[in-house]
Parts: C-alpha cells; sequence; structure tokens
C-alpha cells in the first residue's frame, strides 16, 4: 500500500484553506461537477465508504480536504491533501473515500489531462531519457508543493470571473502541467504522450481496448495493430496499467455490465452477453469476484442505497 496520510503542512495551508472556501462556495452537492473550464472538474462527499468503480481518465487529481483510498488491480494508494496523484493512462480502478463529514467534506480537484499540451511542452522541458521507456504504472503520488497549488489556485479563482477564463485559464492549465514536467516523476507523462515510444504504442492499446472491450481479445493481432512483439505489449501493458491486457478487458466489461444492470435493468444474462460473456455463470462468478457479491445481490444492495 502507498499511505501518505500525513500531518497538514503550513507551507501550503493558506492555499489549500481558500481552495476549500472556493470549491464549497461552488458546489453545495455530492458528487463530480464538470466546470466552465472544460478540463477541469470538483468532486465533494460528505459520506465516506462507499466504493465507486470507473475507468478513470488520465488526469491531475489534488485533494483539498479528506482522504481517499484508490486501487488498482491489487495495488492500493492512499492520498491526502498533502499529495497529488496522476493517472496517465485510462485505468479500471477503484476509490474509496475515507475521510470526510458533513462539517468537513471531502474535497478534490480533477483536471483532465490533454496529451497534446504535454508533447507539446515536453519539447520545452529538459527530457529525462532515462525514465522515458521504464517500466512505471501509470498511476502514481507525488508530494504537492507550492507552486502547483497555487497554478490550481488561480485556475480555480477563474470560476467566479468567467470573463477572464477565455484568455487566462490556458495560461494557468499550461503552467499546471509545465509543474507536472519539471517535477520528479515527469519521465512518467513523457512516455506516454511522446510519439513512437513503447509506453506510447501501449497507451494505443489501451485506448483500443477501451473502444473494443466487447470483442474477443486476440493479444497478437493487438500487438500487430500497435506496432509491439507479443511479449514487449504483455510486459510493458502490465508495467502501465498492473494487469494483463485479458484482465483490463475484464474489468472494463464488468463495469459496464454493472452499469447496464443499474441504469437500464437488464437481466443478469443480457447484461453479461451485451459486453462480451457468452456464459452467464462465468459472468457471474467474475462479477462476484471483482464486486464482492453476485450481480443480483450487489443490484439489490445498491437500490437501497441510492
Amino acid at each position: 500500500m502507498n499511505s501518505f496520510i500525513t500531518p497538514l503542512d503550513d507551507g501550503v495551508g493558506a492555499q489549500r484553506a481558500e481552495l476549500a472556501r472556493l470549491i464549497e462556495g461552488l458546489v453545495d452537492d455530492d458528487g463530480v461537477h464538470a466546470t466552465a473550464i472544460e478540463p477541469l472538474h470538483l468532486v465533494r462527499c460528505a459520506n465516506p465508504g462507499e466504493t465507486v468503480y470507473g475507468v478513470h481518465k488520465p488526469a491531475l487529481c489534488i485533494i483539498v480536504q479528506g482522504g481517499k483510498d484508490v486501487r488498482l488491480a491489487e495495488e492500493h494508494y492512499r492520498y491526502d491533501p498533502l499529495h497529488y496523484l496522476v493517472v496517465s493512462v485510462p485505468l479500471p480502478v477503484a476509490g474509496c473515500v475515507i475521510r470526510a463529514s458533513a462539517d468537513e467534506p471531502y474535497l478534490c480537484i480533477r483536471l483532465d489531462i490533454d496529451p497534446a499540451l504535454i508533447a507539446g511542452l515536453v519539447t520545452e522541458v529538459d527530457p529525462v531519457p532515462a525514465a522515458v521507456e521504464c517500466d512505471v504504472r501509470g498511476l502514481y503520488l507525488d508530494r504537492i508543493d507550492a507552486p502547483l497549488l497555487d497554478a490550481m489556485l488561480r485556475l480555480v479563482r477563474l470560476l467566479n470571473a468567467p470573463d477572464d477564463i477565455p484568455v487566462l485559464a490556458p495560461l494557468a492549465l499550461r503552467e499546471i502541467f509545465y509543474r507536472l514536467l519539471r517535477g520528479p516523476q515527469s519521465g512518467r507523462l513523457q512516455a506516454v504522450v511522446l510519439q513512437g515510444s513503447q509506453s506510447h504504442r501501449v497507451n494505443d492499446a489501451i485506448e483500443w481496448l477501451n473502444h473494443n472491450y466487447v470483442e474477443p481479445l486476440r493479444i497478437d493481432e493487438l500487438a500487430r495493430r500497435v506496432n509491439l512483439s507479443t511479449s514487449s505489449l504483455h510486459h510493458r501493458f502490465k508495467a502501465l496499467t498492473a494487469m494483463s491486457p485479458l484482465q483490463y478487458q475484464k474489468q472494463l466489461r464488468l463495469q459496464e455490465a454493472r452499469r447496464l444492470l443499474m441504469a437500464e435493468g437488464l437481466d443478469v444474462a443480457a447484461a453479461g452477453y451485451r459486453v462480451g460473456y457468452e456464459s452467464p455463470s462465468q459472468f457471474s462468478r467474475e462479477y462476484s469476484r471483482l464486486f464482492g457479491a453476485s450481480p443480483v445481490k450487489d443490484m439489490a444492495r445498491l437500490r437501497r442505497i441510492a
């Protein structure tokens, strides 16, 4: 487990306090809230404990108040307001808010990553060649610092000055991503966005799976599609995602099936078939393994708390 629950740092305390006030003034109910700045989302949760499953887009996440546990396959990443999280490739994850209350709700900023902007900035930042092709996760935590938090604070302030957004938001976004690329783990982002790198090719495979998870997975064909050997694809895919391509596909299928069961009221066999399962019994077994209950029991529980 990566555990970063730490005492608050006075060095960024004032910035964090202002961010909390801004977010509380902008959102008054729980959930993920889109904003007038397209890649920027504000998250609020006053009731901890419920595990939420989803495919996390490439993004920078900064907790302003509270704490969260994120699970990627069998790995746990626990973070707090002193540490930011970066997801560099789409990843099926499970997230659980672990510190929140009505008086002090969990508050988080999610800033979706624009690969084109990152790729452009890479040419202006000293490259880290040794890190570009190393085997690292597409999800990591790092300690936040005052310059990064200050740039984020200026971006969020713009939500209360909408006339300034078209001119000033691109500058703030550029600075935020520049700060990430100046950080000690910048090679993780560089590897994914740089054309021709093996990590970039694995990201192409990930994108293909996200759009074609219902199709049978033929690893040899996928490797040829992204111009990698089968062994290289398997090795680097697991390094980035903590899963094999088949395990990744399974997560996508099961998460979509759960959504279909809840949102469209499909029966178990129909939901499994819709996402690519031919055997209802296999679907139910794998569903229970991921979500901790059979589809029928899981749906009953979710509808009780909805």
